[in-house]
């Protein structure tokens, strides 16, 4: 998989509206046009209409206007076809784009397609991953094996900090050691015993 300041890989598939390339939605390049360049969420999920991915493109959704305010636009990647993702989207409420990579060419270029270990066996597929491509193209964050619960809420929070020159290795490594540190117990004084 790839990593974070690792170059985005471009990519160039079929949506609902036609075909979609990642220099397309970072938008024009610097001092191109008077439209800034954004950040792009590449989120991979494995299969429409099922209850994780349903949860996760919902999620994307409903935080829409949150992204744009952010300066950020994100679009959904599986192996179904345009069909497919036309009929989940609408009846689903999914609102974000989903593009079709039947071929797996944008899966593999990103790593989201491998090993993964599915109810105890070893299996080839799609592995639920996120990755936010910074204005210049390069990758600001990497989600590997996501949880779909708060992941959009996470992403978010990911690109505000970027784009407010934050190191978000920092704030990991900061969650990290407060994890693996325990609490100390705090001493409570003891009520002293009244003499009879």
């Amino acid at each position: 998989m790839l990593s974070e300041g690792d170059k985005a890989p471009d990519f160039s598939l079929q949506g609902a509206t036609g075909t979609v390339t990642l220099s397309s939605l970072l938008g024009p390049a610097k001092g191109v046009g008077s439209a800034p360049r954004r950040y792009v969420v590449v989120y991979f999920y494995p299969k429409d209409k099922t209850p994780g991915c349903t949860r996760e493109g919902q999620a994307f959704s409903a935080a829409a206007a949150a992204y744009k305010k952010a300066g950020a636009v994100v679009v959904g990647i599986s192996k179904d076809s345009v069909i497919t993702h036309a009929s989940f989207a609408a009846s689903s409420g999914i609102t974000v784009p989903l593009l079709s990579d039947t071929d797996l060419t944008a899966h593999k270029a990103y790593g989201a397609y491998g090993e993964k270990t599915m109810y105890g066996k070893k299996v080839l597929g799609t592995i639920r991953s996120t990755f936010v491509v910074a204005p210049d193209g390069t990758l600001a964050r990497v989600f590997s094996s996501v949880k779909v619960d708060g992941h959009a809420d996470a992403v978010l929070a990911a690109i505000t900090r970027h784009a407010n020159g934050e190191s978000d290795g920092d704030s990991r490594a900061a969650a990290k050691k407060a994890k693996a540190t325990p609490a100390k117990k705090t001493a409570t004084a003891k009520p002293k015993k009244s003499a009879r």
